[in-house]
């Protein structure tokens, strides 16, 4: 769900507070020692459960819930107990300063009135489109796109080949002859290849569509022989040496690969389809002037 950016922006002042307060409150030597056993997890708390109270106004733990899905009050790597600290300390600043704000009527302007409307909107709208689109995503549905998918798939042949990157050509020249002689390709590569990526790897690149690579390479790549080492090839990043180890047909991924790009593609689908069936079905009425057309200039 998205959080409005009125609880982003006060969150992201708060936390800024918080954790520099809570990693002083942790002693020095904690820090090198073993992080100890996790707790075991904690009975459910009830939502209207109260967990603070400010001037009266009540923390409830279903308050802490809602703040701890905002991305501003993100905390990685703190555990649950210091988390809740820190949110009950977040909402208890939110508390002071919302009556404050409302004490000094703050939200008796009519811009804050356009804001909070604004935000209403937008809040009600992502819980909707969230609950619709839970319909749309289910099991069934994910695997039937997924085998209509596969019903348009082509298969693509793939490359597993190793290169050797240098700069000029008499250099390529030289090492290829040195390979073909019988010499070791990945020792030659870890030794002389400026190519970072796969210098390490005795040149290896992995497997590979040939339109993954430049056109000169990739027209080397699947015509070499498997097994065979080429001569120089030139591409706009310098020589290349290349052999091929590998052919193959591109596997196809399975629908455990593929679960959670068809589950955003359904989400997505199923929040714009609602939306355009929305906007069909309402009375639209835009009441601005249209901006009239500039005629272009005479040459």
């Amino acid at each position: 769900m998205t959080t409005p950016l009125l609880l982003r922006r006060s969150g992201a002042m708060a936390l800024a507070v918080a954790l520099p307060l809570a990693s002083v409150a942790l002693p020095m030597q904690a820090l090198a020692q073993t992080p100890p056993a996790a707790a075991p997890a904690a009975a459910p708390v009830a939502p209207e459960t109260v967990v603070a109270k400010v001037n009266g106004s009540p923390v409830t733990a279903g308050d802490l819930a809602i703040a701890a899905e905002d991305p501003a009050l993100s905390l990685p790597g703190v555990d649950e107990a210091q988390k809740k600290n820190l949110l009950i300390d977040y909402m208890v600043d939110l508390k002071v300063g919302a009556q404050a704000a409302e004490a000094a009527k703050v939200g008796d302007s009519p811009e804050f009135q356009r804001k909070l409307a604004y935000f209403k909107s937008k809040l009600l709208l992502d819980e909707y489109l969230e609950r619709e689109a839970k319909k749309a995503v289910t099991p069934e549905a994910a695997k039937a796109l997924y085998d209509q998918t596969l019903t348009t798939m082509k298969p693509e042949e793939e490359a597993h080949a190793r290169h050797i990157l240098v700069d000029n050509e008499e250099e390529a020249k030289k090492i290829s002859a040195r390979i073909k002689g019988g010499e070791d390709f990945s020792k030659i590569a870890a030794e002389l290849s400026k190519d970072p990526g796969s210098k390490a790897e005795g040149g290896d690149l992995g497997w590979f569509t040939k339109e993954r690579m430049v056109a000169p390479f990739a027209e080397a790549a699947f015509k070499l022989p498997v097994g065979q080492v080429s001569d120089p090839i030139k591409t706009q990043f310098g020589w290349h040496v290349i052999k091929v180890e590998e052919r193959r047909t591109k596997p196809v991924p399975t629908f455990a690969e593929m679960k959670d790009q068809v589950d955003q593609y359904l989400t997505r689908k199923s929040q714009q389809d609602l939306i355009l069936k929305l906007r069909e079905s309402a009375k639209i009425e835009r009441t601005d002037a249209a901006a009239p057309a500039v005629a272009p200039k005479a040459p």
